[in-house]
């Protein structure tokens, strides 16, 4: 993302102009967006036109319209961006107060006004125009038959292709069926690793798998590239990293990335900083229920007793169409920061996010103990019983 230019007054109003330049800019453009925000960017309109003789005809035309925002529309897997709203300023073709739908695209800039730009919105600008914060992290989580190819980026976890193929079981005495068709695989997988994976970006691929399968296959992958005198592949044999998981599917992602071998190399990615980040909350729960609370209510009276470590929290709760809700957020994530607490935003199209979703999407780690705090819920929901 690049920032064309900013004006924000002291009291938080003002607008922001910028170019997304990735398919990951949409969604930090999707998480600034709100409703009721001013949009101003380049459309395209179908116009119809009359010509003197009567006859009406119609051509589509390339206009810039502001839009007051009233919905928002994001697809995760193609990132595309449609906003629809009605038209707040003079233009010849649209009449004032008219819908429209603007889909976002792809180094064209925008301009987006709000009435009052918060922390967290801020924060997000200027994550998406740092460009540390680009996608350096593939995976190929498989076991026999199945395969997902996925990009971990600081924001989500994208599955970019799903290889599945019948794998036959071994019989006595004959395997070549089985063999047969584990090659067939093995090869759609490679395919798929060449076309989805940008080696001059990723640092690192990540081969989970159960059992023995990560090593066979990269027996396989690397022998095929010797024989066909495969450079890239070649190249980058050392960016591959095998590792455990107990399935193929997407959700196993998670234990990969919880691997002390990965968690090291990663280190200085976002993906494994909120991995690890879950994984803490999780032990602490564990072992000291005390320190680890989720759920608004409690996070919000550990951070009255100044508690909080570390705050865990998922965007999706920042897209809450409810001002008074989204603020109170807002004002929760400030007020750790101000305590010297430290505050993980999560993506909500991340493992670790979806996973946070289950917890309520707010969760904390506490500095010390707070029983009394536990025993004050317990007694309320018996009181309510």
């Amino acid at each position: 993302m690049k920032l064309v230019r900013k004006d924000i007054e002291k009291d938080n109003a003002g607008q922001v102009t910028l170019v997304p330049e990735e398919p990951e800019d949409m969604w930090h453009t999707y998480n600034l967006v709100q409703v009721g925000d001013s949009l101003r960017a380049s459309t395209i309109r179908k116009v119809q036109t009359e010509s003197s003789t009567g006859s009406v005809g119609s051509n589509r035309v390339r206009t810039t319209l502001t839009l007051c925002v009233e919905a928002i529309d994001f697809d995760s897997q193609a990132c595309q961006l449609r906003v629809k709203g009605t038209n707040i300023q003079e233009n010849e073709y649209v009449k004032m107060g008219a819908y429209h739908t603007i889909e976002l695209e792809p180094n064209r800039q925008f301009t987006l006004a709000k009435k009052q730009w918060d922390s967290v919105v801020l924060e997000r600008i200027e994550q998406a125009c740092d460009p540390a914060w680009s996608a350096d992290v593939a995976a190929v989580v498989m076991q026999e038959g199945l395969a997902h190819i996925c990009l971990v980026t600081p924001s989500m976890t994208l599955t970019r292709a799903k290889v599945e193929v019948n794998i036959p079981r071994k019989r006595k005495g004959n395997c070549s069926q089985h063999d047969r068709a584990l090659e067939r695989f093995y090869e759609q997988v490679v395919q798929a690793i060449q076309r989805h994976i940008h080696f001059d970006v990723v640092k690192c691929v990540l081969v989970a798998s159960p059992g023995f399968v990560r090593e066979q296959f990269c027996d396989y992958m690397f022998q095929q590239a010797v024989k066909t005198d495969n450079k890239v592949l070649l190249e980058n044999r050392s960016k591959f990293l095998q590792v455990h998981a107990s399935s193929g599917h997407k959700y196993s992602l998670k234990e990969a990335l919880c691997d002390p071998t990965v968690a090291s190399r990663l280190s200085d990615t976002k993906a494994a900083g909120e991995v690890k980040a879950l994984d803490d909350f999780y032990k602490m729960l564990q072992h000291e229920p005390d320190r680890a609370f989720y759920g608004l209510k409690q996070v919000e009276k550990a951070n009255e007793a100044m508690a909080i470590d570390t705050l865990l929290i998922s965007d999706e709760l920042f897209r809450h169409q409810d001002v008074a809700t989204r603020s109170r957020y807002v004002r929760l994530v400030d007020s750790v920061k101000e305590n010297a607490g430290s505050v993980r935003i999560f993506s909500s199209l991340h493992v670790s996010g979806e996973q946070l979703s289950q917890l309520t999407g707010i969760a904390a780690i506490l500095r010390f103990p707070v029983p009394e705090l536990s025993d004050q819920e317990d007694d309320s929901s018996s009181e309510e019983d």
